[in-house]
């Protein structure tokens, strides 16, 4: 389906991550919507087109009709597929503008898709599915019968295709240069001082900073992810296909799922590397578990997302706290929220009034995004918002989109950053940020420059 417009794959990374269960694998959209700064635009397959300068997650709530009372078990029935950028936020918090933005991807960019194919991977099926009341809701015609046609005639070029891609030299379709930071050691260090004067003035408790990264390439993206994905499998993954650009997610973080009423989120915070070793491996997964600075991060964002789902939600519970997840490359602590979702309240309305998760703003929320303005050179795009899907049937799961790179024309960019507090060490905090995206830099490095 790569050849269809607006190609999406969301990935559980099964087998290679324990923690994922379903995919959702889509194509050719009945409309698109498309934020840049005040203005969305609508462009619907047969060719109309609207803009609206109404808030964006007000304009999903308009075009996606969500029944909650739905007891269809498959995640998604048809709906909203795509991401929410973190410069999103924007239009939900006045924010000053200091950092300079240089990627041109929209800062949402999401699709209402009226079929798709879900992948269970604990139960081995896979399912087909088809709304077409979701189609004629929308007031647009789409054209079911060509999407079929094209299943049909393309299945055995598919095949093939996909058997010479698998057995090529895949240097030869997909090269990248060596990825360099928008920051040296000594810009970073200077900035974590700076927050950790804020921090002792009282502005805030905790700063998400980071780094971004960033090479030139010339290929295919998908080639990338499909190593990518081998290299750091990551249960909230996902591939989509823009117009003029590619995501590619390898992200271990949920920010916020919604089934029936049931509304979890799991935050990350606290994160060491791999060791060597498996008994280096298991002292530093020990430490981890340990450490009082990392456990009063994650404590202090768990406190954030508590306020953030009350806001919709009651009983509000914190089932976890500082539970112990291994991946691949590191060990992460993370904590579980869990509540209820208020009568005449939908997964949009939950989706908006928590964005950008806390996990990778800090706390307070709004100042801590003000000094990641004016501390970051460049603006963040889609890192650490949200990549996922909206359901019909009143399901959503979002990821947050860290590990996540993004491909804008001929340049990729990825980041790394961390929760800095008022007892960080700076040149500790300086190696995290690299760690947690060096798997990513090196295996595209290794195998495609």
């Amino acid at each position: 389906m790569r050849h269809l417009p607006y190609a999406i794959w969301l990935d559980s990374c099964h087998p290679g991550s324990p923690y994922g269960r379903f995919d959702i694998i889509s194509a050719a959209p009945q409309c698109i919507f498309e934020t840049y700064g005040e203005k969305t635009s609508i462009q619907f397959c047969d060719g109309k087109h609207e803009e609206s300068r109404q808030d964006p997650f007000v304009l999903l709530k308009q075009y996606l009709p969500i029944d909650n009372q739905q007891t269809e078990e498959l995640p998604f029935t048809g709906g909203g597929l795509g991401y929410f950028g973190y410069d999103l936020g924007r239009r939900l918090e006045r924010m000053p503008i200091k950092s300079q933005q240089d990627i041109n991807m929209p800062d949402m960019c999401l699709g209402i898709y009226p079929w798709a194919i879900i992948q269970d991977h604990h139960q081995h099926k896979a399912w087909l599915v088809i709304n077409e009341g979701l189609s004629q809701n929308l007031n647009s015609r789409y054209n079911f019968s060509a999407i079929e046609t094209l299943f049909l005639h393309s299945s055995e070029n598919t095949k093939r295709d996909a058997l010479a891609l698998f057995h090529a030299d895949k240097k030869n379709i997909f090269k990248i240069n060596k990825f360099g930071s928008n920051l040296n050691a000594e810009n970073y260090y200077s900035s974590i001082a700076k927050i950790q004067e804020y921090i002792l003035a009282g502005d805030c408790y905790q700063v998400n900073f980071a780094q971004r990264f960033s090479t030139e390439f010339d290929g295919d993206p998908f080639i990338a992810y499909l190593l990518l994905r081998e290299a750091l499998p990551s249960p909230f993954s996902g591939f989509m296909q823009l117009k003029n650009g590619t995501v590619l997610s390898l992200s271990p973080e949920r920010f916020i799922q919604v089934s029936g009423t049931h509304v979890e989120t799991k935050p990350i915070k606290g994160t060491i590397k791999r060791g060597a070793t498996p008994i280096e491996d298991a002292a530093n997964s020990l430490w981890l578990q340990q450490s009082v600075k990392n456990r009063a991060e994650n404590v202090m964002i768990v406190d954030l997302l508590r306020n953030d789902l009350s806001k919709h939600c009651t009983n509000v519970q914190v089932p976890t706290l500082c539970e112990l997840q291994t991946f691949a490359n590191v060990h992460h602590l993370v904590s579980t929220v869990t509540a209820e979702l208020r009568e005449n309240t939908t997964a949009i309305d939950v989706l908006r009034d928590s964005f950008p998760g806390g996990s990778i703003t800090g706390a307070p929320k709004i100042r801590a995004m003000e000094i990641i303005e004016e501390l970051e050179p460049t603006r963040r795009s889609l890192y650490c918002g949200s990549l996922g899907y909206i359901s019909t049937n009143g399901r959503m799961d979002t990821n947050i989109a860290i590990r996540t790179l993004v491909c804008d024309y001929n340049k990729m960019y990825c980041w790394g950053g961390g929760g800095i507090v008022a007892d960080s060490e700076a040149e500790q905090e300086y190696r995290e940020s690299i760690a947690k995206v060096k798997v990513l830099m090196d295996t595209l490095e290794l195998n495609f420059s």
